[in-house]
């Protein structure tokens, strides 16, 4: 399944969830009022997410005299892209990474972490900064957003639900007679669950997709799969502490630890780093070191 495909899948598969469980609790009404709460708090989060996430890191604007090196990269992909040229930072922190923000490529901001500058070399670095402006250019900070606005109006209405069963305000002895009591309370359980699942598997797409693209610019699918090999190595010695609410915007996810398996992938922001190596490379992480 494309990247592309899967994400209008995961978007329409959040929706309909949003559509039933509204119509289950509080019918059209219900649902189109927590949908509006939501709206709200991700219009706030979509326009100021950039300066949020670059104060919450104490990221410094870093100047053409200060990363020479990262100027003169992304001034060349930016160009070669068609995008204008996002602002540059850099986060004081020995941890290697690197995040995109900014709601569309006219607003972006591109911050990496001063280890991240000292353990890649130039063709690793330049996969790196490949992938963060394929963010920008995909407009993922849209995309997430969106999924965000969904999930959180599917939280929002479950919670109203579980209060409106506590007070009596739903089901009542006659749902509880037809088993309507027990499918509400199912639905209230799972569909929180089942929307915070989908929001992480878009956010695991769009990192795909921006690999994808970051070795289309380059032509050197190579330089990012070492580059995340790197990284994921280093960060694991070195985590960085970071909020679980930005940990989507990293190239690779915060707080890496041993791979727990194929459930704690489910609620993972990232992809694990061997998948996205094999993908770039087209064999097994462990032939391409």
């Amino acid at each position: 399944m494309g990247n592309t495909f899967k994400t209008a899948f995961l978007l329409t598969a959040l929706t309909l969830l949003l559509m039933a469980i509204g119509r289950a609790f509080g019918g059209q009404n219900g649902m189109f009022i927590a949908l509006a709460f939501a709206v709200v708090m991700n219009f706030v989060s979509y326009f100021y997410s950039d300066k949020i996430a670059l104060s919450m890191y104490r990221a410094q604007p870093a100047s053409r005299e200060d990363l020479p090196r990262v100027y003169a990269v992304v001034e060349r992909l930016s160009q070669k892209m068609g995008i204008p040229m996002p602002k540059i930072y850099v986060i004081p922190t020995d941890s290697p990474n690197a995040f995109a923000t900014g709601r569309n490529p006219q607003h972006a901001s591109v911050a990496a972490t001063r280890g991240i500058l000292q353990l890649l070399n130039d063709e690793e670095l330049e996969g790196v900064l490949a992938h963060e402006l394929g963010h920008v250019s995909n407009r993922d900070i849209l995309i997430s957003s969106v999924a965000a606005t969904i999930a959180g109006a599917i939280t929002m209405i479950a919670s109203m639900g579980r209060w409106a069963m506590i007070f009596g305000g739903y089901g009542g002895d006659r749902d509880r007679r037809d088993g309507g009591g027990l499918g509400a309370l199912f639905m209230l359980i799972v569909a929180p669950i089942a929307a915070t699942l989908i929001q992480l598997a878009v956010s695991r797409s769009r990192e795909y997709q921006a690999d994808a693209t970051g070795a289309h610019l380059t032509g050197n699918p190579y330089a990012l799969a070492s580059a995340l090999r790197k990284i994921d190595a280093y960060a694991r010695r070195i985590p960085l502490q970071a909020s679980p609410s930005t940990a989507h915007l990293f190239i690779i996810q915060p707080f890496l630890g041993v791979n727990a398996g194929m459930f704690a992938n489910l609620f993972s922001t990232h992809p694990p780093i061997e998948k996205r190596i094999e993908r770039l490379t087209g064999r097994p992480a462990e032939y391409t070191q």
